[in-house]
């Protein structure tokens, strides 16, 4: 039985609070960026030495948190609905960043970074309340609306927390908070269930609330178990970038913050772009095993670029073609989705989730070693300041064999779609924000 006809604006609402949820929060976290070691910096004294180690102890810390407490967050979500872990985390992130807001100490504002890692985890549980009402054929265009969500708090976040922190450096604290709390505001409002009691697991189980337990359910399914490891090759690849851009291209081309700045923006801006416009209209033209190949094999020449290119301009024109690496993990992410059971779409969100923040946790110390090592007087190459890009080259073109073999045989779907409530899954793909889905 559909809902009444004067129900469609909830259902609409309903996926452009998911985007929104995503934006907003991803903008939160990129108002931090710019003056959270300023704020380290004074809480210690002063010393710019000991403050860039504690940056790398709260982000450690950071992605540790998000390691842990996704598959968590993923395994709740799947026995007592979607809708109330997304609003308990929208709301704890509010008062978390009040509390970093007025932190006098170092180690309060160490604490409020530990239970910010440990909300942020719900980005897991924006992606399966995605695969409950989103039908199987429109999922990758929906994951890449939300990848074009993260783009633009990328893009915007930052630049925010720049211009606030100048005028006073907790200002832009008070303002994620505000962020947060007001979508949580919005939810609470506006946001319906999308997991129906009849479509719940049937108990919380402790075992596979945990990063390692959540590997179990990814071997249950073979496709999804190779899948997830081009999923974690992608985004152990992608620390190369995070890690040593800046200082790479200060290096090789003297370029300094102004440039980083604006180039930045325009990886945030491609990236947009192909999340949000391209990926939805090529999947029906290309499937989603066509364009996961076509997207790592552009991610490998992208990285090849960015290592190799002897000018400036040939770095620049590496810059399109690696987002349009882009195209390769909405159509991963949907094609996961399919073969896992609906009550079990939690797990393998926060499962996924633990697999990038596994990433955060080693990749970026690993990647500026190799960076370092590689422009020292030691380096086994010389004149390679790029080698942290082809290694990741190197890492996603493992991940294209594993994806040839993962997409050679398509699995067919594990069940039927679940809908929300009675309403069936394909209406609830129009909400005004996000038409281009349908």
């Amino acid at each position: 039985m559909n809902l009444p006809a004067e129900h469609a604006p909830r259902r609409r609402a309903a996926l452009a609070f998911i985007f929104v949820t995503v934006m907003l929060d991803m903008l939160a976290f990129g108002i931090i960026i710019p003056v959270l070691p300023h704020l380290i910096e004074g809480l210690i004294g002063g010393d710019i030495a000991k403050a860039a180690s504690w940056v790398g102890w709260f982000a450690a810390l950071f992605m540790t948190m998000q390691f842990v407490f996704s598959p968590v967050q993923g395994a709740l979500s799947d026995r007592f609905g979607r809708r109330s872990v997304i609003l308990i985390s929208s709301f704890g992130l509010g008062v978390d960043f009040i509390v970093m807001a007025l932190a006098p100490t170092l180690w309060l504002l160490f604490v409020g970074r530990l239970f910010s890692g440990a909300c942020a985890a719900s980005f897991s549980t924006a992606n399966a309340y995605i695969a409950d009402i989103v039908p199987k054929e429109k999922r990758a265009a929906a994951f890449g609306m939300l990848g074009a969500a993260f783009g633009i708090g990328f893009i915007v976040g930052p630049a925010l927390g720049g211009f606030l922190g100048h005028w006073h450096l907790r200002l832009p604290f008070w303002v994620a908070a505000g962020l947060s709390l007001v979508n949580f505001c919005y939810g609470y409002f506006v946001l319906p269930e999308s997991l129906p009691k009849e479509r719940r697991a049937a108990r919380f189980d402790w075992r596979h609330a945990n990063p390692f337990g959540a590997v179990v359910l990814l071997r249950r399914y073979p496709q999804v178990f190779a899948l997830a490891a081009v999923f974690f090759l992608i985004n152990f690849a992608q620390f190369s970038l995070n890690s040593t851009y800046v200082l790479f291209i200060d290096y090789r081309f003297g370029w300094g913050p102004q440039a980083a700045g604006y180039t930045l923006g325009l990886v945030g801006l491609c990236s947009g772009l192909v999340q949000a416009v391209l990926v939805r209209r090529l999947m029906p033209k290309l499937g989603e095993g066509r364009m996961i190949l076509i997207g790592l094999s552009l991610c490998v020449l992208g990285y090849l670029m960015f290592g190799l290119a002897p000018t400036p301009w040939l770095f620049l024109l590496a810059i399109p073609v690696f987002c349009l690496g882009g195209l390769a993990g909405p159509p991963a992410q949907s094609m996961m989705t399919h073969q896992v059971d609906p009550h079990e779409q939690g797990r393998l969100q926060g499962a996924l989730t633990s697999l990038a923040s596994l990433a955060g946790i080693f990749g970026p110390a690993m990647f500026a070693n190799l960076f370092a090592l590689f422009i020292s007087d030691h380096a086994p190459v010389q004149h390679l300041p790029g080698a942290a890009f082809v290694l990741a080259a190197a890492l996603l073109l493992v991940a294209t064999l594993v994806a040839v073999r993962a997409t050679r045989h398509p699995v067919p779907a594990s069940a039927a779609q679940p809908t929300l409530g009675d309403v069936p899954a394909p209406e609830m793909t129009s909400p005004d924000s996000v038409e281009q889905i349908r």
